[in-house]
């Protein structure tokens, strides 16, 4: 099915960067929310990306008000009795967008596709609240949605063939790159993530380092932005709210920094709020400081422990290896869904975890991840596929063949 008319529900940071990427590939797109200054905003979200174009002599002013022209704001569901594909971007919530969905069966056509937005929910959970669970499928884009290539397709249980052949075909359209990844909880990329941010800050709140001095390291070790620096413009509200699921359904490996409640409680929620891990403008803060030295008098956190880069890199080369082990996506979609997805690179080059652990030596990564298993706890236990390439020799570059093989 080709898709000649989308429409996005929820019309915040993320509903608006969506609607402008379909605009730019020249497709008409409603946009609903149910807030008149949220729509407004949503509409002033993609004409601020489209005014970046123009001021850079890329697109004059008359294109960019022929493509802001394609998006059609809206406080009702007026203008979806004909859109192929509505993608959902209201908040993580379940129930909300079981709701929402509800609601587009009774005014979408019976063909209509709904994508969800969502970056850790249940696909299937979703598509079971509706009519035709084979219509329902995760379709993550990753923020900024206009900047970043990677989209996260996630069928469901019942989600029909066509469906996801028919959405991988709707975001190649939209200039993307489409990865198919089995349901989990976290999908891939954010699945990936979680263990690396939440011991970014254990690291942090355990005083063995600063948030400068573990952004700093971890950028001169490959990645474009530190961990708190990443956290900090995605939201704490929504790291803590993806950071609690995974918890409560992978357990210890996923177990959440105390500090993070501290500073959402707070109100501290990042750029969008002018103070997160760090303050915007500012950087390091004194408050921040005030409840690390807290968490650590009352014995919430242990004190005295080293921070590595390893400490937080090789936890998210472990959880890739479980990937592999439970077939979530192939190989090469891991590390190129990391690269497209958080413009992960090493040694200068662009490389998924996989690849760096191959480059490393998978017999160095299971020795630094026992070491830490012994001083840090079983969270660092090294994963089976690790271990199993290791006994058959398959240590990577210098033998040749680890997650990749080497000519």
């Amino acid at each position: 099915m080709y898709i000649f008319k989308a429409a996005v529900v929820g019309a915040g940071t993320m509903g608006g960067e969506i609607a402008q990427v379909i605009t730019y590939a020249g497709l008409p797109v409603v946009l609903k929310d149910i807030d008149q200054e949220m729509l407004e905003r949503g509409l002033a979200k993609a004409r601020a990306i489209y005014q970046r174009r123009v001021d850079k002599g890329k697109m004059s002013v008359s294109d960019m008000e022929a493509k802001l022209d394609l998006i059609t704001p809206t406080l009702t569901y007026d203008g979806f009795e004909d859109v192929d594909i509505v993608i959902e971007a209201v908040p993580e919530n379940m129930e909300i967008k079981k709701a929402v969905f509800k609601e587009l069966e009774e005014v979408c056509p019976e063909e209509t596709i709904f994508a969800s937005n969502t970056s850790a929910l249940s696909i299937s959970e979703m598509g079971a609240a509706t009519n035709k669970p084979h219509k329902v499928i995760g379709m993550h884009f990753f923020n900024p949605a206009s900047v970043m290539k990677l989209v996260e397709v996630i069928p469901g249980l019942d989600t029909s063939q066509e469906t996801v052949d028919d959405v991988v075909m709707f975001a190649e359209s939209l200039r993307k790159i489409p990865v198919v990844v089995q349901e989990c909880p976290g999908f891939l990329v954010n699945r990936l993530l979680m263990p690396y941010l939440n011991e970014a800050t254990k690291a942090l709140e355990e005083g063995a380092a600063t948030a400068t001095e573990i952004d700093q390291a971890v950028v001169e070790w490959g990645m474009p932005m530190g961990p708190f620096t990443l956290m900090d413009m995605l939201g704490l509200d929504i790291c803590a709210d993806v950071g609690a699921y995974l918890y409560s359904e992978y357990g210890e490996r996923m177990s959440p920094a105390p500090l993070f409640m501290k500073l959402v409680e707070a109100g501290r929620l990042g750029e969008k709020s002018g103070a997160g891990f760090y303050d915007h403008p500012g950087g390091e803060s004194d408050e921040v400081h005030r409840m690390i030295k807290e968490l650590q008098e009352s014995g919430a956190v242990p004190t005295g422990t080293r921070f590595s880069v390893e400490r937080l890199m090789f936890p998210l080369i472990n959880e890739a290896a479980l990937c592999v082990q439970e077939h979530i996506a192939s190989i090469t979609d891991i590390d190129m869904s990391m690269v497209a997805g958080t413009g992960m690179t090493y040694g200068g080059e662009r490389m998924g975890p996989l690849a760096i652990a191959d480059r490393i030596g998978l017999d160095v990564v299971v020795e630094t991840l026992e070491k830490l298993e012994k001083e840090l706890g079983p969270r660092f236990r090294p994963s089976r596929p690790l271990k199993l390439r290791v006994r058959a020799g398959h240590l990577g570059v210098k033998t040749g063949k680890g997650f990749h093989e080497y000519a």
